[in-house]
C-alpha cells in the first residue's frame, strides 16, 4: 500500500500532523517508537500548553495519540533504517519497506556523534540494520555496538544466522545471548583499509569483517543526506518545507524554542502544506 504521507516521529508534531492530514482525508502512516518513550512522558507536569495546564507529560500524550488513531491514522513502531526517494518515498523499518507519496520529518532532536572511521566505511562494513544485511555476514565475525535497547535482540538475530557476534557497549545488555561475548567500552573508532578490519575499543583492537552501530533513532540527514541544516537543525521555510521536494519538517528537529505548543503547531503546518503539495501534484 502506498500512503499519501509518512510522518517519521510519534512525539507531538508527528501526531498533530496526524491529525491534521487525516482532517484533509489523506491516509497517513506514523512510524516512530512508542509513545511512553517520548521523552515528554517523563515529565511530571506540563503548565504551558494553552487550555490544558496540569497535565503529566504521559497524560498529554497519550491523549494526543488516541486522537491520531480515532482519526484513523496507521502507526508502525520501530525505526527507520533507510529512506529512497523514488516515486515518493519509500522507507525501511527492519526487514519491511512502506511507500508514501509525501513525507513529515518529526523524530525530536537526534544528537548523536558519528564514531571516528563510521561514515567512511558506511556500506563498506559498517551497517545500521542487522535485519537488512545480515546475511552478508554469515560465517564471518562481526561487531554490535549497542546504543538501543533492541540491540541485544538484533546482536542474538545475527548470531542466529552464524555470524560470529561481539558486542560492544558502556553497559551491560540486558537480553543478550549467553554465547555471544560483551566486551564494555565507550571510546570506539573503525579501522579499515579498503572496507573494516576493525573496532578500535578503548585502545583495544578488535578484528572484525563488519560493524553494526544500533541506535536507538538514525539521524534525518543520514536518511536523505541532501537535506539542507542549519546549526544543526532542519532548515525549513514558513510552509515547513525542506529543500528536498515533497519533504516537510516538524517539531524539534526544525530548531529551538524546544517546546510542545511550538511541535504541535508546527506538525498542524507540516501536514497542511504536505497536503497541499500532494493536491497540486494531482492536479498536473
Amino acid at each position: 500500500m502506498t500512503y499519501d504521507i509518512i510522518i517519521l516521529g510519534s512525539g507531538p508534531a508527528g501526531l498533530a500532523a496526524a491529525v491534521a492530514a487525516r482532517g484533509r482525508d489523506k491516509s497517513v502512516l506514523v512510524i516512530g517508537n512508542r509513545w511512553q518513550d517520548s521523552p515528554l512522558a517523563r515529565a511530571e507536569r506540563v503548565d504551558n500548553y494553552l487550555g490544558l495546564p496540569g497535565l503529566t507529560g504521559s497524560g498529554m500524550l497519550e491523549t494526543f495519540y488516541q486522537h491520531a488513531v480515532g482519526m484513523g491514522a496507521e502507526f508502525v513502531m520501530g525505526k527507520a533504517i533507510s529512506l529512497m526517494a523514488w516515486e515518493g518515498f519509500m522507507v525501511t523499518v527492519g526487514s519491511q519497506v512502506y511507500q508514501g507519496r509525501a513525507l513529515i520529518l518529526a523524530p525530536g532532536v537526534v544528537r548523536q556523534a558519528k564514531y571516528p572511521g563510521e561514515e567512511e566505511y558506511l556500506g563498506r562494513g559498517v551497517s545500521y540494520c542487522a535485519t537488512c544485511d545480515g546475511m552478508l555476514y554469515r560465517n564471518r565475525s562481526v561487531i554490535v555496538v549497542g546504543r538501543s535497547p533492541d540491540a541485544p535482540q538484533e546482536a542474538n538475530y545475527l548470531h542466529s544466522l552464524g555470524c560470529q557476534v561481539t558486542y560492544v557497549s558502556p553497559q551491560p545488555p540486558k537480553g543478550l545471548d549467553s554465547a555471544i561475548p560483551f566486551v564494555k567500552a565507550g571510546k570506539l573508532s573503525i579501522k579499515g583499509e579498503q572496507t573494516v578490519t576493525g573496532l578500535e575499543a578503548d585502545g583495544a583492537l578488535l578484528p572484525c569483517d563488519g560493524v553494526f552501530i544500533l541506535r536507538q533513532t538514525v539521524a534525518p540527514t543520514d536518511l536523505l543526506p541532501t537535506l539542507e541544516t542549519q546549526e544543526g537543525y532542519i532548515k525549513v521555510d514558513r510552509s515547513m518545507a525542506t529543500n528536498v521536494e515533497g519533504v516537510f519538517a516538524a517539531g524539534d528537529c526544525t530548531g529551538l524554542p524546544l517546546q510542545v505548543s511550538k511541535a504541535v503547531g508546527e506538525g498542524h503546518v507540516a501536514a497542511l502544506s504536505a497536503c497541499e503539495y500532494l493536491d497540486r501534484k494531482q492536479e498536473q
